[in-house]
């Protein structure tokens, strides 16, 4: 699975939420569909195959059926802790210092590039509790992590509240997080909502892609596919590869106001899948080994959906066996083939056309598959 990101479902979903968060393509209607798979997650019925010989399934992944539309937490870009004492020089780069409100880099700041948390949070403290909203996010920063002392969610989000209230874009998209959740806050998605749209238009991309679920899980009707298509497209274009994902949906079928654009949506596809987002990764090797909106490419769509397999995308692992059983985009392979639908069927797809294939294999070749399979883990 896609497991950069910590995903907290919302309550509810829509019709395009599934579309969004989904496979988007059938593969059961045209020329080689038939051969790459369908029924990802259907029920086996009369096969003389043994599933359980294989281990007990395990809870299907996010690739099978459609999830609800899903609030994405930011990614972990804290820096780590240095193994050497610390010396004085620039601070490391890959923390935007504008996460913190904008301000310069101080010794406080400085501390916590370095990985010195604790000291980090003993000199942002006494600012924090003078008003100063840098101060105030730091702070947040480091209890909401646990960094150089114990995790306190509860004492972040009162920080972040009042760094949000100074209008600190990542406080807001944060405790607006904190909102949504209602764990550590009283559950409130009115403010959540108004908070995340004032991170989102001070172009927090992350926001700004929470924004547009927001607007599609909470909205009816197509107006508000219109309007979160461009909170998608601004976060997309900064790179979050779940809005180039989002943005490849609605390009690719032609949602809110916007006509079908399969060139757009392939150019999207591809940044998803480069950023390493397996559904992407699963719809574009799909796309390329029937031909579908590109020129078929089997030896590519192969080495896609190879990636997405590797990454534990179950849906992806299915149609690796149909490519290795069929000889598409590589050398045939049954023991190939078997490993991976072992594996994929372990966390819960079942594929009746696959379980036709391991009963025509010998015992032999069972055993040799499951070996596979093991190490495929």
């Amino acid at each position: 699975m896609h497991r950069c990101r910590l995903l907290l479902a919302a309550a509810g979903s829509l019709p395009l939420a599934q579309l969004l968060a989904g496979p988007a393509f059938s593969m059961q209607d045209q020329g080689p569909v038939v051969i790459l798979g369908a029924q990802d997650g259907t029920a086996a019925a009369g096969s003389a195959f043994d599933a359980s010989r294989f281990g007990p399934p395990a809870e299907p992944g996010d690739a099978i059926g459609p999830p609800p539309v899903r609030i994405m937490k930011p990614r972990d870009v804290t820096p780590k802790a240095p193994e050497d004492t610390p010396h004085a020089g620039q601070p490391k780069e890959g923390v935007d210092p504008s996460r913190f409100g904008g301000r310069l880099p101080d010794q406080a700041y400085g501390a916590y590039q370095r990985g010195l948390y604790k000291t980090a949070y003993n000199l942002a403290l006494p600012r924090a509790e003078n008003g100063d909203a840098a101060a105030q996010t730091l702070v947040a920063e480091l209890l909401s992590r646990g960094l150089g002392m114990r995790r306190n969610d509860r004492d972040a989000a009162q920080w972040y509240q009042r760094a949000a209230e100074q209008g600190v874009p990542e406080a807001q998209f944060q405790y607006a997080l904190m909102l949504i959740d209602g764990k550590y806050v009283k559950k409130d998605i009115k403010e959540a909502y108004a908070l995340m749209q004032a991170a989102a238009e001070a172009g927090n991309p992350l926001a700004q892609f929470n924004l547009a679920q927001m607007i599609v899980n909470h909205q009816a009707g197509g107006e508000s596919i219109v309007k979160a298509a461009d909170y998608y497209r601004r976060a997309a274009e900064a790179g979050v590869p779940d809005a180039q994902y989002a943005m490849a949906q609605i390009a690719l079928n032609g949602l809110g106001d916007r006509k079908a654009d399969p060139a757009e949506g392939v150019r999207w596809l591809t940044l998803a899948a480069r950023q390493n987002y397996d559904t992407a990764q699963l719809d574009l090797g799909t796309l390329l080994v029937e031909g579908r909106f590109v020129k078929r490419d089997e030896k590519a769509g192969f080495r896609w959906l190879k990636r997405a397999a590797d990454s534990g995308n179950v849906a992806a692992q299915n149609r690796l066996a149909k490519l290795y059983m069929n000889g598409l985009g590589t050398e045939p392979d049954n023991i190939e083939a078997a490993a991976w639908y072992i594996v994929a069927r372990r966390a819960g797809l079942v594929d009746p056309v696959m379980d036709d294939f391991m009963a025509g294999l010998t015992d032999e070749e069972q055993k040799t598959a499951l070996e596979r399979a093991n190490r495929l883990r």
